[in-house]
């Protein structure tokens, strides 16, 4: 968990985005709680000035939605995806509201949203999911080995509470996705049939960044699961399965 916390003023919620689908990202919070081994956010410490370990620190933009509503109408619809460098749903959204309040003024305003996360808070929001006229919500499951997920994403929701949360979601009417990504060590045929049911398509990825993990993949003795041979095989057999049942499954 966190152990330093700042409250912050920012001149910029609505940021335009280069990732493929998404026309604004907009991120509540710079740092997260989930303190997740392999994130390629913790680039962020070199413009928020932080020197603390990744997943200790975190600052929340506390006039976020309040700069949202002054400039929103300024901007040209699009997608905006919830959130590109933190969680959107990490522990102290819960306390502090920023994604729900965002998600109130972009719904007011009829803009297409695009939630990723790893945490089960997300079903909190089903009411507003379910009244905007495109929304889809993303969970994160990159294991089905719960030892792994302890690891690699100390701080995040559970595997079963990720699934239970993509069921909900789901069983609402919301449109929903898995992302496996970076696909860690796992049974691919027992993480496939836990997501089945549960959502309408399914991304999948590599480990992009792993000199940040190597150590520790050598440490626990799990090299073979670095390699491409290893991310091939594990792609391949999601893809039969998803592709069986009808589900849409996309490599990132």
């Amino acid at each position: 968990m966190y152990q330093v916390l700042r409250e912050i003023e920012v001149k910029n919620i609505l940021v335009k985005s280069g990732i493929p689908g998404a026309t604004y990202c907009l991120n509540p919070y710079v740092g997260c709680e989930h303190a997740c081994r392999y994130c390629y956010a913790r680039f962020m410490k070199r413009f928020s000035k932080h020197e603390e370990k990744w997943g200790s620190f975190v600052d929340v933009k506390i006039n976020a939605a309040h700069l949202l509503r002054k400039i929103i109408f300024r901007a040209k619809r699009g997608e905006v995806l919830l959130s590109s460098v933190c969680d959107p749903y990490q522990p102290l959204e819960k306390k502090y509201e920023l994604t729900r309040a965002c998600l109130e003024i972009l719904l007011q305003n009829d803009f297409p949203v695009s939630i990723l996360t790893k945490s089960s808070l997300v079903v909190r929001d089903i009411d507003l999911f379910l009244s905007f006229s495109q929304c889809e919500v993303g969970l994160t499951v990159t294991t089905d080995n719960e030892r792994m997920r302890r690891i690699f994403e100390p701080n995040a929701s559970t595997i079963k509470e990720r699934v239970e949360a993509l069921a909900k979601l789901h069983r609402s009417g919301v449109k929903t996705y898995a992302f496996i990504g970076p696909i860690l060590p796992q049974n691919p045929e027992k993480l496939a049939n836990m997501l089945v049911g549960k959502v309408n398509w399914i991304m999948v990825d590599k480990m992009n960044y792993p000199w940040l993990v190597k150590n520790l993949y050598q440490k626990l003795r799990i090299g073979y699961a670095l390699t491409e041979d290893y991310f091939e095989e594990v792609k391949q057999i999601l893809r039969e399965i998803f592709r069986k049942n009808q589900i849409q499954f996309e490599v990132v």
